[in-house]
């Protein structure tokens, strides 16, 4: 087994500091193995990059070290500073092979866009042939590299719903205001998550207001059992408690990725008893599949929160509920029996079928970032048609006021039905991603 040079993302820090950075790095190793023959699309978010990696004196003063893989890699990688001109990544051993990014909004450890820190987002090409890590420079863009334009926008769709498109391909629908269809209870009223969620072929893969159970709505984020003080509320069924949209933070449509981030509220009547801030990125689609990376954070508001899953199920927190289909398959690291899963540790989950009566299969996963909390949650899965993550899971945890809660995932959209050893090395690479950092000092 090889390891791989990493350097970790918000762990403890050992002897290393570049004179840019605040904090130590340090070095730590993952192990790395031979992948699926299938191309997958995979994208690697790391952490802090000094000032001067990207001011104009620092540019070609950072190096990337990055693991051989069998796919194309877009990242996101936090910087400090904009450089006020485009910028590439250069493969050391290859000049050849370079890389445009763009600079992207990212959140800083509450949710808020992160004032004067960017992302640098971009997309690697696949690197089959070697098994050592290789090594990209920072550095100015060429003209030929400046010339991308954004195939990302968003127009709404109506009063309560922002649609993404990539070129003439819907993405995904952000539902903001409030939404109910006629003949549904108004009990079942809400807003503030995401549906539909296209496939690469334009199917939907999402489901709304279902007949067998109203309250599920596409891609979102609920729990059963929310206590404040001595009241008792249920955001799952959306009674006592509802979310609330209350402003953008951030839309952007850069070449390598589109960024939504929005801010939310928790209300019991019109008391704000929650911050709530999610971050979509979005990246282009190709070989296959789409990467669409997940991150929440949930600040309670004026006192402490309490929060737990459903009995026996666990489910509360990140949940997908999947459009009508035919031959549905659940694939986890445990394989793909025909049984539902319930409070089964889990770092992923896929659902694949034949979505909208075509004839291929497609569908979509669920991976776990693994700086989650209790890292690996408990799941519940279910063959009607949902993957929930429950976390903090059926054992109710105290969240005290003022103190954010973050969680990060991604939704892996793909084409066919990928096996279970396709679908665990995407999410290999997805683990190996949130730990890498830049390595030159």
């Amino acid at each position: 087994m090889q390891h791989l040079p990493l350097l970790p993302v918000g762990r403890p820090a050992t002897g290393r500091r570049h004179p840019a950075c605040r904090r130590p790095l340090a070095v730590a190793s993952l192990p790395s193995k031979p992948g699926s023959r299938r191309v997958r699309q995979l994208v690697f978010i790391t952490c802090v990059l000094a000032a001067a990696f990207v001011s104009e004196a620092g540019v070609g003063a950072a190096q990337l070290s990055v693991p051989p893989t069998q796919t194309t890699v877009p990242m996101a990688i936090a910087a400090t500073a904009n450089a006020g001109k485009p910028l590439a990544l250069v493969d050391v051993r290859r000049a050849e092979v370079a890389v445009p990014v763009d600079f992207a909004p990212r959140p800083d450890a509450r949710g808020r866009v992160a004032v004067g820190e960017p992302a640098l987002v971009g997309t690697l090409p696949a690197r089959r042939w070697r098994q050592q890590p290789r090594v990209l420079d920072l550095r100015a863009a060429t003209e030929p590299e400046q010339a991308r334009p954004s195939r990302f926008r968003f127009s709404p769709l109506n009063d309560n719903s922002l649609l993404l498109w990539e070129g003439a391909d819907r993405v995904l629908v952000y539902n903001h205001g409030m939404i109910l269809p006629e003949g549904v209870p108004a009990d079942r009223r809400r807003s503030s998550y995401v549906h539909p969620v296209y496939g690469l072929d334009g199917e939907v893969l999402t489901d709304d207001f279902p007949e067998d159970h109203y309250h599920h709505r596409g891609l979102f984020w609920a729990w059963p059992h929310v206590r404040i003080g001595d009241q008792h509320y249920d955001l799952w069924m959306i009674s006592g408690v509802e979310q609330r949209f209350e402003r953008w933070l951030a839309r952007d449509t850069a070449a390598t990725a589109a960024t939504l981030a929005v801010e939310n509220g928790w209300y019991v009547g019109e008391r704000k008893v929650v911050e709530e801030r999610l971050w979509l990125r979005v990246y282009p689609a190709g070989d296959g599949s789409r990467c669409i990376d997940v991150e929440g954070y949930w600040i309670p508001v004026g006192e402490a929160i309490e929060l737990a899953g459903a009995a026996g199920k666990s489910y509360g927190g990140l949940t997908l509920r999947y459009a009508p289909r035919a031959d549905t398959v659940i694939t986890t690291p445990l394989g793909n029996g025909a049984e539902d899963l319930a409070m089964q540790p889990l770092a992923w989950a896929d659902l694949s079928a034949r979505f909208a009566g075509r004839s291929a299969f497609s569908g979509a996963a669920l991976f776990v970032g693994d700086d989650h909390p209790d890292y690996p949650p408990t799941w519940l899965t279910r063959h009607y048609g949902a993957l929930c993550i429950g976390w903090p899971g059926v054992k109710a945890r105290t969240f005290p006021a003022g103190e954010p809660i973050r969680c990060r995932y991604r939704m892996w959209v793909h084409r066919d039905a990928p096996d279970q050893a396709t679908i665990q090395q995407a999410y290999d690479a997805y683990r190996v991603g949130l730990n890498l950092k830049w390595t030159r000092e």
